[in-house]
């Protein structure tokens, strides 16, 4: 059994963003640039906020945070948004989720202009990448990817499950499982609340991405010998044994699930710091893009 470590495997892909950025800098490009959006005060988006902007400045990117009282108007922040996607500095928008009751996430991730929207969650760029088109692919699958191939795991031939089904990670997920390329080329299954016989599906498959919110969802009879495991489930669990009062759990039963694994990701430490990895990547191709579109221009 394999530990799928995300902090190693992200610090590898952000060591190369390093060297593309020294690069751009030889040439005197312009440093890519990410603002992220904060409405209102919820404790897992600050943290979530937080890593992204310290990975900006780690590989080099100049990142800006806007705050906001979760009292705004739907109307001011889609004005907001608005000045953003014309701002020629700007090459990286993000809203962080989940937004107040009372402002659509719908509108406003309609409203980024799918050149700049690094999370991946636009229209346009979600039907590209149904496609198989040159796209922003969201952070969370994309960062699954770039996990698989940086271990080198095989998916060509197999049978991958998806549990969940949410259009931030479950569907496309499935979508580029079974894409044709590498990592890709896999039967994918999806599961949700309706299906029946999960386990026996779950028995079958070789891949089984965890994608539900259910801590310990997964258990070891729901597991087949070396199978891969990805767990990208991340629920804070009471535990009055903790200074915090809580642990973070996922959606796999880790003790009893890792030994029957090939590959397994931990919880935290496993999907988390992928998806800070992917939306580094996102970013800087974002960048990328405008000064090939400029030069093109030329």
């Amino acid at each position: 059994m394999q530990i799928l470590n995300g902090k190693e495997a992200s610090q590898a892909i952000k060591d190369s963003i390093k060297l593309e950025m020294a690069q751009l800098a030889s040439r005197g490009r312009q440093v890519p640039h990410l603002v992220a959006v904060l409405v209102g005060n919820n404790g897992a988006s600050e943290t979530y906020v937080a890593s992204k902007v310290k990975a900006c400045e780690e590989v080099g990117f100049k990142s800006t945070l806007i705050r906001l009282e979760d009292t705004i108007s739907s109307f001011k922040l889609l004005d907001i948004i608005q000045d953003l996607n014309t701002d020629p500095d700007v090459h990286g928008i993000l809203v962080q989720l989940p937004l107040p009751d009372h402002i659509s996430p719908e509108e406003v991730i309609n409203s980024i202009d799918p050149l700049k929207d690094v999370d991946g969650f636009h229209p346009n760029n979600v039907g590209r990448m149904v496609l198989g088109q040159p796209s922003f692919i969201p952070a969370t699958p994309y960062g699954i990817m770039l996990m698989l191939e940086h271990y080198k795991v095989e998916t060509k031939g197999k049978h991958a499950v998806v549990v969940g089904r949410s259009n931030i990670v479950g569907r496309p997920m499935s979508i580029l499982l079974s894409g044709n390329s590498y990592p890709g080329n896999c039967t994918v299954t999806i599961c949700h609340s309706h299906t029946k016989n999960v386990k026996e599906i779950c028995l079958d498959a070789d891949i089984i991405i965890a994608a539900l919110g259910r801590p310990g969802f997964i258990t070891a009879d729901m597991v087949k010998e070396g199978a891969v495991i990805i767990d990208v489930g991340i629920t804070r669990v009471p535990d009055p044994s903790r200074k915090s009062g809580y642990r973070l759990s996922g959606d796999v039963d880790f003790e009893n699930v890792a030994p029957k694994c090939s590959y397994i990701t931990p919880v935290p430490g496993g999907v988390g710091p992928m998806t800070i990895a992917a939306l580094m990547k996102n970013t800087f191709r974002a960048c990328a893009l405008k000064h090939y579109e400029e030069e093109e221009v030329k």
